[in-house]
C-alpha cells in the first residue's frame, strides 16, 4: 500500500482545471456527465481509502471486535503512519456518512413537503400554487411534475411562460436532479470536490436552458425568460429541483444564450486547455481507481496472512 493510499484523498485536485473549463468551452450535457462522473469516482475512492485507513486505525484500539491480527505490527506497517491516520480515518468517514445522510434526508424532506403542498390540485404536468410569490421549479419522481406559483405566471407574457415551462420540463427530462445528487454526496465525502458540485448546478441549469430553447425555438426569447423569471423571484424561497440546485449564475446563463449555441462533441480535443484538463481529470480518476484497488488488495492479503484460520 505505502503513500499509495493516501492518494485518492488529494487526487480530486486534478479536476479543478476541466471543472471551470468545461462550463464555458463544452456543450452543458457533455460537461455535466463528464463533471459527474468524475466526481462519482473520486468520491467512491475517497470513501473506500477511508474505510481501509479506518480497518487499520480501528484494529489498534483496546476493545475492538476484529481478530487481534489485524493490530499486529505487519499489519500496520501496510499504511504509513498507521497510529495517526487511521485513527483520523475513523472520524473523518463518520462526518462524511452523516453528512451524505443528512443530505439525502433533506431531499426527502423537501419532497414530502412540496407533495403536502400539492394535495388536493389537479393530477397535471403542471401545478399552480394560489402563490403571490413568484417561483417555478422541477418536481422530479416517477411522474415529474412542473411546479409555478400563480405570482409567477403573473409575471410572465405568454412565450416567457412557455420558455419557463419548457426549461422545467427539461430538468426532469433530463433527470438532472440525478446527477445534482451524486455531486453533492461526493463533495459531502471529499471537500476538494465541491468546485464540481458547483460547476454542475451551473451545467445543468444551462443544459436545461438549451434544451428548453430548441423546444420553444428561440434561445433569444429563452435568454429573455430566464432573465425576467430570475429578476421577479429574487428573495422568494424556491426549491429548485427538491433542494438540490439553484438558479446559477443568471447573468452568465443569458450572456451564452444570446452568444453562439454551443457545439455538441463527444469529447474536447487533447491540444486544447479543456482538452487537457479533462484528460487530466480522467487521469487523476483513473490513478484514484486504480490506487483504490491495489490498497484494498493489498491490505485484504495481509490481513487474510495476519487472521488465524
Amino acid at each position: 500500500m505505502g503513500l499509495f493510499v493516501f492518494l485518492p484523498l488529494v487526487l480530486p485536485l486534478t479536476a479543478w482545471p476541466v471543472a471551470r473549463l468545461a462550463e464555458h468551452h463544452l456543450h452543458p450535457r457533455g460537461a455535466t456527465l463528464l463533471l459527474t462522473a468524475a466526481a462519482g469516482v473520486l468520491a467512491v475512492c475517497s470513501t473506500l481509502c477511508l474505510g481501509l485507513l479506518m480497518v487499520v486505525g480501528t484494529a489498534t484500539l483496546p476493545g475492538n471486535p476484529l481478530p487481534d491480527g489485524w493490530s499486529d505490527p505487519e499489519v500496520r506497517e501496510a499504511v504509513p503512519y498507521d497510529e495517526v491516520a487511521g485513527k483520523a480515518a475513523i472520524p473523518a468517514l463518520a462526518v462524511a456518512v452523516a453528512a451524505c445522510l443528512r443530505t439525502v434526508w433533506r431531499h426527502r424532506r423537501v419532497r414530502r413537503q412540496v407533495v403536502r403542498a400539492l394535495a388536493g390540485l389537479p393530477d397535471r404536468e403542471v401545478a399552480v400554487l394560489p402563490d403571490a410569490a413568484p417561483y417555478a421549479y422541477a418536481l422530479p419522481g416517477r411522474r415529474g411534475r412542473v411546479v409555478v406559483s400563480r405570482g409567477m405566471l403573473a409575471c410572465l407574457q405568454g412565450r416567457e411562460r412557455r420558455a419557463v415551462f419548457a426549461h422545467e420540463r427539461a430538468h426532469l427530462t433530463g433527470r438532472h436532479h440525478r446527477f445534482l445528487l451524486v455531486v453533492r454526496l461526493a463533495a459531502q465525502v471529499n471537500p476538494f470536490l465541491r468546485p464540481l458540485r458547483t460547476a454542475v448546478a451551473y451545467t445543468t441549469e444551462r443544459w436545461a436552458d438549451e434544451d428548453g430553447a430548441e423546444v420553444i425555438g428561440s434561445r433569444r426569447a429563452m435568454a429573455l425568460a430566464v432573465g425576467k423569471a430570475a429578476l421577479v423571484s429574487q428573495g422568494a424561497p424556491v426549491a429548485t429541483l427538491a433542494g438540490f440546485a439553484t438558479p446559477g449564475p443568471v447573468p452568465r446563463r443569458v450572456a451564452a444564450l444570446l452568444g453562439p449555441a454551443p457545439a455538441v462533441r463527444q469529447w474536447p480535443p487533447v491540444c486544447t486547455a479543456v482538452g487537457l484538463a479533462a484528460w487530466t481529470a480522467a487521469g487523476g480518476a483513473t490513478v484514484s481507481a486504480l490506487s483504490s484497488a491495489n490498497s484494498a488488495v493489498t491490505l485484504f492479503l495481509v490481513l487474510k496472512a495476519a487472521t488465524p484460520l
